[in-house]
């Protein structure tokens, strides 16, 4: 790492990096100033900016730290007037009596002379026109870049908290996906050893395989199209034991690129939703059309079931849907879209994302 380098990664990340870099400045700035307008040497500028800085670091941090969030926040105005004429005067004197009577004694030969302090207290007019704007341009540029500092940090603060936010709901909607999931499988399973069938093996093979892809292979934010077609016709595999060969289902995909990826477990919320408002509910021939295609960075997945003729059409969208309208928004915001169409004898769901 080059030194320029260290050194902004140190000033991004201590907190006391503004402040360091705000009064060294201002201490330059000053020095050069003075040499160049006051016809003094480089130490002689020096001394000066450096006392006075002492009265325009005090009056910035009160101003910044106790005034206004003690008088301005809580809308006591008069008081943070008055006492921001007085701290103002304060200051004001406290830059001419460090100027004459310490700044000077160190750059000005004797014998010289000197304002007494009394002269300075009542010289309202020389410390109006000189040290007021001295200190208080200062205290005023201060303001201005710790309230865009603020603002900055803030932003940044709130960026952080909605990224942790959308990867805590992530997690929690996947926890809802997943013990429904699991629940669905053991349930297949047990009514399959019920019947001492001989497709009990197989049926737990394929959810060996399935468990493994939900708990190992698939905790990125994103993974291969390839892998997740894989893992849904092993999950559509498993749930076809439970039916005779009155159930069809054919899956059509048309992907040539093998490095497409999409967020996991997205499309298994809408097979799980076909299996169950579509062939869990038909006594007769149920079908299950599935469709995954891309073309032109847009990725298609349109999945059809069929509905009984005699059942009625609930206007309550499933919580398999909610769920993954939610996940969708979190990931992909705006690059996708879902729609439902609902007609006499079919269920079609129609996902597309920008990829």
């Amino acid at each position: 790492m080059s030194y320029v380098k260290r050194i902004e990664v140190y000033f991004s990340q201590s907190k006391y990096s503004f402040h360091i870099v705000f009064w060294v400045s201002t201490l330059l700035f000053f020095s050069l100033r003075d040499e160049l307008e006051e016809n003094h040497n480089i130490v002689r500028a020096f001394v000066y900016s450096a006392f006075l800085m002492i009265p325009q670091l005090l009056a910035s941090y009160s101003l910044a730290y106790y005034l206004i969030p003690k008088f301005i926040y809580t809308k006591r105005y008069l008081s943070f007037l008055g006492l921001f004429v007085f701290s103002a005067y304060f200051f004001s004197v406290l830059a001419r009596v460090f100027t004459v009577h310490l700044a000077e004694p160190l750059v000005r030969k004797r014998p010289f002379d000197q304002e007494s302090i009394l002269e300075i207290l009542v010289d309202l007019h020389y410390l109006t026109d000189n040290y007021f704007p001295l200190v208080y341009t200062v205290v005023l540029v201060f303001l201005m870049i710790r309230f865009i500092v603020d603002i900055s940090k803030v932003k940044q603060q709130n960026l952080e908290l909605e990224k942790e936010k959308a990867t805590t709901e992530l997690k929690i909607l996947k926890a809802q996906l997943h013990p429904h999931f699991l629940f669905n499988t053991l349930n297949n399973i047990y009514m399959l050893s019920l019947e001492n069938s001989p497709k009990t093996p197989e049926s737990i093979e394929k959810l060996s395989e399935i468990l493994d892809y939900v708990l190992y292979r698939c905790n990125t934010k994103f993974v291969l199209v390839s892998n997740e077609i894989s893992f849904l016709k092993n999950y559509i595999t498993l749930e076809k034991l439970r039916y005779d060969e009155r159930l069809q289902v054919t899956i059509h995909t048309s992907i040539e690129r093998g490095d497409i990826v999409i967020a996991p477990l997205i499309l298994l919320s809408l097979v799980e939703n076909a299996f169950k408002h579509g062939a869990g509910e038909d006594s007769g021939s149920p079908r299950i059309d599935i469709s995954i295609d891309y073309e032109d960075s847009l990725f298609t997945f349109r999945i059809t079931n069929s509905i009984a003729s005699s059942a009625q059409i609930k206007p309550k969208i499933p919580i398999g849907l909610t769920n993954i309208r939610k996940q969708l928004d979190l990931i992909y915001l705006d690059s996708y879209t879902m729609d439902i169409e609902e007609q006499e004898n079919l269920f079609t769901v129609t996902l597309e994302i920008k990829v």
